[in-house]
């Protein structure tokens, strides 16, 4: 059964922003103001009509309004629970709560102090190669894109101009029209070369031939992809410098990944264009391996585009999506559901998204549910990177896509599941150093917040023995 959604300071705040009472605010609903006031005491709960309603009426992100800030909470909780900081008293979850409703901006500026604490603690103990210590903006980019929710109107509209102009191309067969496209319109001929001749790229644009060299180790639908990157660089990029203009990126490396990402954004946009392959979509219940097969494009890259189905007026499942490799890095996140991902540490390894590299090219499903008692659906499989010595193993990595399990009947991986059951339920939590479930076997660190209790002369399944801190 979903969880109901109380959501009475997030609609006080909607409502406050707006200048309303009480009452105008209601009859904007088509709801009484004494229903109005319970909602915004907890004293009920939003359904998902109101949400709709909330979100239709008050230009409000959905996303954001049905996550009830809880990502923000556990950003502040895990930062007001770092032992170095010298904290002792445990700050209480209402207070955490508190803070993330009544002061967003002050939430914000003190997550990126400890961000960027962090940075700074890890450099001085030494984060080098040789004589030269280096800050990675890869966590900048990727939380610009988790913070927008991966859904960015304007890439859209530009690509759907493309797509328009280029009539007749239908979904699936697009590699032909992005190559005659890039011939008429920018005088690029595509050549595709050995990979022996590439020198270990991919893709490389010889500006001075006007030729797009491609490698033949790339399958079909990764050529399609990189051709519409190409369309991207040489018709969409006033598009994309006003995106970074906005985000203001700290450094040129995180100004670039973020390019880089917008750039695979527009790229996936033009394969499956919005209205079409949200439609295809339900239809097919959201079976990844047909909407691959019917789009030409990559189980990845199917994935990734189905996080992105965000448009206010036509929403698809609000996917979360998370990419790891077989070492357990979290490489790519994204969540459009509000998934509250732990921004410092790792992931938990109950998750699906781990579980799939025991059964490579399987699709696997899990119903999860996390110790608030939030619950989710969620499946993944592995996929394999192209190109690479022959001698090498390839890339691996697993992709992981999520929702709330209200979507579950949705998604044809859910078949088969009882989805009211708590027999099927996985217990996980967002890292082991937030998860306070005293019972895991496969806790790799003690909770942040904890009293270990150690006793020489007992040894437990678990790997940790910890008396959970009082709140």
């Amino acid at each position: 059964m979903a969880k109901r959604t109380f959501l009475g300071r997030t609609v006080r705040r909607l409502r406050e922003q707006h200048g309303l009472t009480q009452q105008a605010m209601a009859v904007s609903l088509g709801i009484s103001p004494s229903y109005l006031n319970l909602i915004e005491h907890d004293q009920r709960a939003v359904t998902a009509s109101l949400l709709l309603k909330l979100a239709e009426k008050f230009q409000a992100d959905l996303a954001a309004l049905s996550s009830g800030g809880a990502e923000t909470e556990v950003a502040l909780r895990e930062v007001f629970a770092d032992p170095l900081l010298g904290g002792e008293t445990p700050v209480p979850d209402a207070e955490l709560a508190a803070l993330a409703d009544q002061a967003p901006n002050a939430v914000r500026a003190v997550l990126a102090l400890y961000r960027a604490w962090r940075v700074a603690r890890d450099d001085s103990a030494g984060i080098s190669i040789g004589s030269k210590k280096f800050r990675l903006p890869a966590e900048e980019a990727r939380d610009y894109f988790h913070d927008r929710m991966n859904h960015f109107p304007a890439i859209e509209a530009a690509s759907e101009a493309i797509v328009a102009d280029m009539a007749g191309a239908a979904p699936g067969h697009m590699n032909r029209a992005l190559a005659e496209r890039l011939e008429a319109k920018h005088g690029v001929a595509v050549r595709v070369l050995p990979a022996a001749m590439m020198d270990d790229a991919l893709r490389r644009f010889d500006a001075k031939s006007r030729t797009l060299l491609l490698s033949e180790a790339l399958p079909h639908q990764s050529r399609g992809f990189h051709l519409a990157c190409q369309l991207g660089l040489m018709e969409v990029q006033d598009s994309f410098d006003a995106e970074i203009s906005a985000a203001e990126p700290s450094t040129r490396d995180a100004e670039t990944l973020i390019r880089v990402g917008l750039l695979n954004y527009f790229a996936g946009a033009v394969l499956m264009p919005y209205a079409v392959f949200r439609e295809t979509a339900a239809t097919l219940r959201h079976d990844v391996e047909a909407l691959k097969a019917r789009f030409g494009v990559s189980f990845e890259q199917c994935c990734h585009r189905l996080s992105t189905l965000q448009r206010p007026s036509a929403r698809g499942v609000p996917f979360w999506l998370i990419r790891v490799d077989p070492a357990g890095n979290v490489t790519k996140r994204f969540s459009a559901a509000g998934f509250p991902f732990g921004r410092f540490g790792g992931s938990c390894p109950r998750w699906v998204v781990h579980q799939a590299f025991a059964t490579p090219g399987m699709v696997r499903a899990q119903v999860a549910r996390l110790p608030d008692g939030a619950t989710f659906f969620a499946f993944a499989r592995t996929v394999a990177r192209p190109g690479g010595p022959p001698h090498l193993p390839p890339v691996t990595y697993a992709i992981g896509l999520g929702c709330d399990i209200s979507h579950a009947p949705q998604i044809i991986y859910a078949d088969g599941l009882d989805l009211a059951s708590d027999a099927a339920v996985v217990g996980v939590g967002l890292s082991c150093r937030l998860c306070e479930r005293a019972e895991c076997r496969h806790r790799a660190h003690p909770p942040l917040e904890h009293r270990l209790l150690l006793d020489p002369s007992v040894k437990g399944a678990a790997a940790y023995r910890f008396q959970p801190p009082t709140r």
